[in-house]
């Protein structure tokens, strides 16, 4: 791969003034902070260096001094807390003396942003077996399932309607740190030990692509683990259950503390046979953290590893010209009874905190991820044939990323008016190496190489205007080059087609920020943003990305966003809302074509809508929960405009409520989750039949006593038989492919605590 010296001058010369014409600015305000003021400054809140290995800015709900790089302000969340932010890496402020604030707090993440935090309390009593199904009750989250939904494994989770494309244009960081790959697969919640898991941050809208980079298109989802830090000395949990489809599950959790020492250990197995044929899940997941922490530094390093294996049943063909409806007459079966996709992944992270001066902090952290995947496609059943098709596929795969991502964090005092800045650069390093053959164990016919490096240089900065008004701007300039390379060998067995050209690409991008939040009240705040965001092809986009009957060429143009949103929120005794309207114009999406089996970027298109959440507290004992959203995903131009996108349901709504009958002793929860029809994959015409909209109730009775604790949970209470992808046909009218997902299913489970 090849890249001119001027575009490396140039790329260093961006980074360098990037990182220091901040520190210079820090320098200028360091030493106003040292000048007397001529009159008393509003109160700045001086914390001790804060975790690294959690997220990046501490929620705006009351808990220890956290140091984060998040994103989101106050909101309500699922219930039982107020919404945290997802956000920087300083600790939310006091608000000044004298500010009448709703909530009483200023710089609770990004301001503008609508945001909600799901907490540990809130996923151990929720019904969902899933962590997708508790995600998708924060207003505007849609799931999309194409393999049975068991645990979760390969659910999709799509913020703000990107249908098929969801898992590229939804971030997800664990502990404020990216965990999307170059490649397609997305990252699969289920690998996450449900258990590890301190709260779960979303912040929607791109407004998180100024810290985070690329994928941030429809929003940000930070999952915080728990790291054992200030516990007990020795703490064990462990807890095992049995359900529909013989699923069966194990975790085993483990912390010590000893001195400024500390480690922590979460582990999950899951297996069942699947609600479909050939739909079998067998997977493990371990997270482990050691941390070392005192007054002045905090080091920690967190290793994790994952292996899954699962079947891919394929899906149920409907097709009135011929009386076919497998939805009917087999809905359980399997299309495809062979084809398979085996996973194994592993991770290390270190890094530090230190700090600098008074209330400013140096966060250095580094790590590296692997990825091997391995999958079989092999055709699917011929309709009333017991024999697979002739067609067959195998990919091994492996994917290599490492990372380092330096950054200062600064609270203080500039023009007497309290500012939090955090800038940093991002370097992320990534090859990728795919054979892909006509079978295991014989020659590739294809071998793709691609290495992709990110350099990028952020600077967000928080600034209290006002003691009721905060205003926010950051920009990020990323540069990515790209090479790839296609190997064809045309002497393999079943070898068909062309070497695809090669691309040396380099690209540099931006993205922005602008955000203002003024509280009328103690009640009552007003909030809005402005922001530009972008995505790059994902390698097997670039790898799909011209007709299967021409050379390829890895070529697809960068999809870029612009986004406007404003909305309110409300705080008054145990009521909490919060709503907004929001509109997003995008340019070169990139869809799939699968008449074709090629990618292309589409013409211009539009996401607008609204989304609202609310909680109640009843009681002490009764706490009443609730979201609706309006969602809208359109062609602007092009021969579908005014079209709908696939696969995005244009209302969703969920409710819940909790309910402490007897203390701890025995606690109900219940949620109902419900959505609007939705167009076809493949059908950007809108001229075919629209997936049906359904809805799912789910109940849970769940107590603790003493060191000792269960549950019982019926999913889908109703037996709602539906499903949430379908892919219509280009050549015969009427005719698609559904994937169905399970009825009413049950789970036992029972642990204890030492």
């Amino acid at each position: 791969m090849s890249f001119t010296n001027t575009a490396t001058r140039r790329r260093r010369l961006w980074l360098a003034s990037s990182f220091l014409i901040p520190i210079a600015s820090f320098g200028i305000s360091g030493a106003e902070a040292q000048q007397a003021p001529s009159e008393p400054l509003p109160p700045i809140e001086i914390t001790s260096p804060t975790d690294p290995n959690r997220t990046r800015a501490k929620p705006t709900y009351d808990e220890g001094s956290t140091s984060r790089r998040v994103v989101p302000a106050a909101a309500p969340s699922t219930g039982r807390r107020p919404a945290s932010g997802i956000g920087s890496d300083v600790s939310s402020q006091s608000a000044p003396q004298g500010a009448g604030a709703g909530g009483g707090r200023q710089f609770s993440g990004i301001v503008g942003t609508a945001s909600t935090v799901i907490t540990a309390e809130e996923i151990a009593h929720s019904p969902a077996q899933t962590l997708q199904e508790i995600i998708a009750q924060t207003p505007g989250v849609q799931l999309t399932s194409l393999f049975g939904g068991v645990n979760g494994a390969k659910t999709s989770v799509d913020l703000r309607g990107f249908g098929a494309f969801a898992t590229s244009n939804t971030l997800v960081l664990i502990n404020g740190r990216r965990l999307n790959d170059i490649d397609m697969a997305g990252v699969d919640f289920s690998t996450i030990p449900r258990d590890s898991i301190e709260r779960i941050e979303i912040t929607r809208g791109n407004s998180g692509a100024v810290l985070y980079g690329d994928n941030a298109v429809g929003g940000v989802i930070n999952i915080v683990l728990k790291n054992g830090v200030g516990g007990p000395p020795v703490a064990i949990r462990s807890e095992a259950g049995v359900g529909s489809f013989n699923q069966r599950l194990a975790d085993l959790s483990a912390t010590t503390n000893y001195g400024p020492w500390s480690t922590s250990f979460y582990g999950n197995a899951i297996k069942s046979d699947g609600y479909r044929e050939n739909n079998a899940l067998d997977q493990r997941n371990g997270v482990g953290n050691l941390n070392y922490t005192t007054p002045d530094l905090k080091a920690f390093l967190t290793v994790t590893g994952d292996d899954q294996k699962l079947g891919f049943p394929g899906g149920r063909l409907v097709d009135p010209s011929i009386g076919v409806n497998e939805l009917v007459t087999n809905r359980r079966g399997a299309a495809t009874p062979f084809d398979y996709g085996n996973q194994q992944g592993a991770s290390a992270t270190a890094g530090f905190t230190k700090t600098l001066w008074n209330g400013a902090e140096l966060i250095v952290d580094g790590g590296v991820r692997k990825k091997d995947t391995q999958s079989g496609f092999f055709g699917a059943v011929p309709f009333a044939s017991p024999f697979p098709s002739f067609s067959s596929t195998y990919n091994d795969a492996s994917l290599l990323t490492w990372s380092i991502t330096p950054r200062l964090s600064v609270k203080n005092a500039i023009f007497g008016m309290p500012s939090q800045i955090l800038t940093g650069i991002d370097y992320y390093d990534a090859t990728f190496n795919q054979e892909r053959g006509a079978f295991k164990g014989v020659a590739p016919i294809h071998t793709y190489d691609l290495a992709q490096q990110t350099l990028a240089g952020y600077w967000q900065q928080t600034l209290g205007l006002l003691p009721t008004t905060d205003f926010s701007y950051g920009a990020r300039v990323q540069n990515t080059r790209l090479g790839a390379r296609d190997r064809f060998d045309g002497t393999a067995p079943f070898a068909f087609g062309t070497e695809a050209l090669p691309l040396d690409s380099d690209e540099t991008q931006y993205a922005l920020h602008v955000g203002l939040e003024h509280r009328l009240n103690n009640t009552f705040s007003l909030f809005g943003r402005a922001a530009r965001a972008f995505r790059t092809p994902t390698v097997d986009e670039r790898v799909s990305s011209g007709p299967f009957f021409v050379p390829g060429t890895f070529q697809l143009k960068t999809q870029t966003s612009h986004d406007i949103e404003g909305g309110f929120r409300i705080k008054s005794g145990g009521f909490q809302m919060q709503s907004s309207i929001y509109n997003m114009d995008l340019e070169n999406e990139i869809h799939f074509i699968p008449a074709l089996f090629f990618n292309v970027n589409l013409d211009p298109t539009r996401r607008y809508g609204s989304e609202t959440s609310a909680s109640l507290r009843v009681s002490d004992t009764v706490l009443l929960r609730g979201g609706v959203a309006y969602t809208r995903a359109v062609f602007r131009e092009g021969p579908f405009a005014g079209n709908d996108v696939p696969l995005v349901s244009r209302y969703t709504a969920s409710g819940g409520v909790t309910w402490n009958i007897w203390q701890n002793y025995l606690v109900f929860d219940a949620t109902v989750r419900a959505w609007s029809e939705r167009f076809m994959d493949n059908d950007q015409a809108n001229t075919q039949r629209r997936i049906p909209a359904d809805a799912t109730v789910d109940l849970k009775l769940s107590g603790a006593y003493d060191r000792f604790f269960w549950s019982v949970g019926v999913n889908n209470l109703f037996n709602a038989l539906y499903y949430d992808y379908a892919i219509a046909s280009s050549f015969t009218p009427g005719r698609f492919s559904a994937y169905p997902l399970p009825g009413r299913t049950f789970m036992v489970k029972a642990g204890a605590t030492f």
